[in-house]
């Protein structure tokens, strides 16, 4: 069971889709505008946002960005439009995935599995030592040679992801997939600054690497410096 947020104004449709995913034994909380969401959301810590962009009093295009700047939730965006331009957009923002209206229950359905799903990233156990460095995934702290690294929340997961996979060289669509939940592609840019982020907090950097090293063409790997 999951805890759901949905944020549509259409009486008809969030009725619907809260009683679809109550039926399937999920939490199901409903708000008809944009702040009310937020604050449900900011209020539950809920496990999926189901968003809609048309709502009355901010559109949904903004209201992703500021659930992105207070939250990491996976964000479903269900809404009517569903151009290119559109679509690439509420994904570069943040959104998990796109779900263009009308839809069916069942599809609506199979897309809250497949996020919730790709939300749960990897298991939670012992911290990964690699060299000095140790990232504890239950603490959802990372600290090197001693000293806590302060990290942003995605700056941490990417971190995790890599550590979790020492000695693989990972892709960068791989990151956009399994860390930034963005299947259908995603700015190549958000990973190269992440990592330069990291560098810099790691104490290397691109052309002097200790524990990031650069695959060029194929990603990035963890290693335990020389």
């Amino acid at each position: 069971m999951a805890a759901i947020i949905i944020i549509e104004d259409e009486q008809r449709i969030r009725e619907l889709a809260a009683k679809a995913l109550a039926g399937n034994g999920h939490a199901v909380r409903t708000s008809a505008t944009a702040m009310d969401g937020l604050h449900a959301i900011v209020d539950s810590s809920p496990d999926l946002v189901i968003l809609d962009l048309g709502l009355p009093d901010l559109d949904g295009m903004e209201l992703l960005k500021m659930i992105r700047a207070v939250s990491d939730v996976p964000v479903i965006v269900a809404t009517a439009r569903g151009e290119e331009p559109d679509i690439v957009l509420s994904l570069d923002n943040g959104a998990d995935d796109h779900l263009v209206k009308p839809f069916s229950v069942e599809q609506l359905e199979a897309r809250v599995r497949a996020v919730l799903r790709r939300a749960q990233i990897a298991p939670r156990g012992t911290p990964v030592t690699i060299g000095g460095l140790i990232v504890d995934a239950s603490a959802r702290e990372a600290s090197l040679d001693g000293r806590r690294l302060e990290l942003s929340p995605k700056e941490f997961d990417m971190l995790r992801y890599l550590a979790e996979h020492a000695g693989e060289v990972v892709s960068k669509r791989r990151l956009l997939a399994e860390v930034w939940r963005q299947p259908y592609g995603g700015s190549d840019k958000t990973i190269d600054v992440h990592l330069s982020w990291l560098r810099r907090k790691l104490g290397e950097s691109a052309a002097e690497s200790r524990y990031l090293q650069t695959v060029h063409g194929v990603g990035v790997k963890m290693v335990e410096p020389a």
